[in-house]
């Protein structure tokens, strides 16, 4: 009997060990009680507070979950948040999956657009490498990544650029870190664990991450400069035109005055950020990393069969295609993205449902996130936490309108989605005028303040935009040590600059 008495204790603490150390796996213990801290508070602050705040609050640790994605991925505590918000009831399963729908077109595009993209490495490895041992400067480098992507999004968009970006800068992490770690016979090597490589290459491998780093960062800042542009490049720049009545040329030149400006001032913080090395940019590429990435292009050279050819040029035409159909949108994208999928597994041979599994590994965890995500806004929408901000832009005087409503969008879109925030903008307006509230004039002025403000200041965040978010929670992120405080440094220089010069031509040049 006191054999069992002095069992049960034992069992009892072995049972909740094993518990804690399951609960969100190998996270810090004062992650997993930070969050265990969240979800007890939520129902106090509900019942003791307002389902206002509480829904602020929400947000503040939904943002925190964001921040700490290399401690543990945000789909897990995000989603025992979201959970929790629907069984609270501060919004419910039918809001959500309204806003799931709402955004169809996004999730079908992660699923089948990042996918698509993963057949097609081979040839963007091949055309990146050539163009990284050929372009020799940094600075050309990165303005070269910024203004391409800028220009890829405004006519395909910003989370297929984004994608494109993070297969290549895997690619070249991959072909370095295996060398780095004496592994080039090994084809199945691990470029995610440093435990092999070798202790003179670490130098260079660190100073290759900070390169790689500012290139991604680049990058992304460009699908934001081009997205913002054109009636393709982000998801709400569509629902506006809709709204405004705006065809593809009538949006680019009502657009212009205002993103122009900012696409110079872009691409001028980026030549500027590589000159002086501040917010963590200026990182050359090191030699030695220059020599393996020459060395592995002329490999590739001399062993490329005639099959291999062949595989490059049908990437290459499906690349055509691809760019033809989003350009002239002739379906969805997520649509097209499945149609790239089929062209490039048909023709190149890859017809084992293994294979083409590995291409959605990258895509669908970010794609479950995206919808807890839409959780977060559901709870926005229900609670109505911008209203105040609403109902005080359109109380201001006309003229002071568009530049007040371009910083309101712009603030709310670093804390939630700017999707949803224009989404929310542009139906007020869009009511206002139809009242006879607001002329045409003002009510397209309006317009443009909110496209520019939802899609230039949300750079600050990688919650701001999806792109950015794709960024942070991608398989890129933790190998080259992007983390979302670091973003959000390295994203400074850029939100003031393009922030201070769209709201100066919303507020004069409109």
């Amino acid at each position: 009997m006191n054999a069992i008495n002095h069992s049960i204790p034992a069992t009892g603490t072995g049972f909740g060990r094993a518990f804690t150390e399951n609960f969100l796996g190998e996270a810090p213990s004062w992650y997993k009680l930070t969050i265990a801290a969240f979800l007890i508070i939520n129902p106090v602050l509900l019942y003791t507070t307002t389902p206002f705040f509480t829904g602020w609050v929400l947000i503040a640790e939904f943002i925190f979950t964001l921040a700490m994605a290399l401690k543990c991925y945000p789909l897990q505590p995000g989603g025992l948040l979201a959970i929790e918000a629907v069984l609270l009831g501060m919004t419910s399963s039918d809001a959500v999956y309204h806003e799931v729908t709402e955004n169809i077109e996004v999730i079908l595009l992660l699923m089948f657009m990042v996918a698509g993209i993963y057949f097609m490495k081979k040839l963007l490895l091949h055309v990146f490498t050539k163009l990284l041992i050929t372009v020799r400067s940094k600075t050309a480098l990165s303005l070269l990544f910024c203004g391409v992507s800028a220009v890829l999004s405004a006519f395909l968009d910003a989370l297929t650029v984004t994608a494109v970006l993070i297969s290549v800068a895997v690619g070249f992490y991959a072909v370095y870190h295996k060398v780095a770690s004496n592994k080039q016979t090994h084809p199945e090597h691990d470029h995610s664990s440093d435990d092999h490589v070798v202790e003179y290459h670490r130098t260079d491998l660190d100073q290759f991450r900070a390169f790689l780093r500012s290139l991604i960062m680049h990058g992304a800042v460009g699908t934001a400069l081009g997205g913002v542009c054109t009636l393709v490049g982000e998801p709400q720049n569509l629902l506006i035109a809709e709204k405004a009545g705006w065809h593809f040329a009538d949006f680019f030149l009502r657009m212009a005055p205002v993103t122009m400006p900012a696409f110079a001032a872009g691409l001028l913080t980026c030549i500027l950020l590589e000159k002086t090395g501040s917010f963590g940019y200026g990182a050359k590429l090191p030699t030695a990393v220059r020599e393996v990435l020459a060395n592995f292009a002329a490999e590739e050279e001399q062993k490329r069969t005639q099959r291999d050819v062949i595989e490059l040029c049908i990437q290459g035409t499906v690349a055509v295609i691809l760019v033809l159909a989003l350009a002239f949108h002739v379906a969805e994208v997520g649509m097209i993205g499945l149609m790239v999928i089929v062209l490039l597994t048909a023709f190149n041979g890859v017809i084992q449902e293994a294979r083409i599994g590995h291409a959605f590994e990258e895509a669908l965890p970010f794609t479950a996130l995206l919808v807890v995500f839409f959780a977060i806004v559901a709870v926005i929408h229900e609670q109505h936490l911008f209203e105040p901000v609403t109902n005080f832009v359109l109380s201001l005087e006309p003229e002071q309108q568009p530049g007040m409503l371009f910083l309101a969008n712009g603030i709310l879109s670093m804390i939630s989605d700017n999707v949803f925030v224009a989404t929310v903008y542009i139906n007020e307006v869009k009511a206002a005028f139809t009242t006879g509230e607001i002329t045409r004039e003002h009510f397209e002025k309006l317009a443009i303040a909110i496209n520019t403000g939802t899609n230039l200041p949300s750079v600050a965040t990688p919650n701001g935009q999806a792109a950015f978010l794709f960024l942070l929670t991608s398989a890129l992120a933790p190998l080259i040590r992007l983390s979302y405080g670091r973003m959000v440094i390295m994203a400074l220089p850029y939100t003031v600059v393009l922030s201070i010069v769209a709201l100066a031509c919303v507020v004069y040049a409109l």
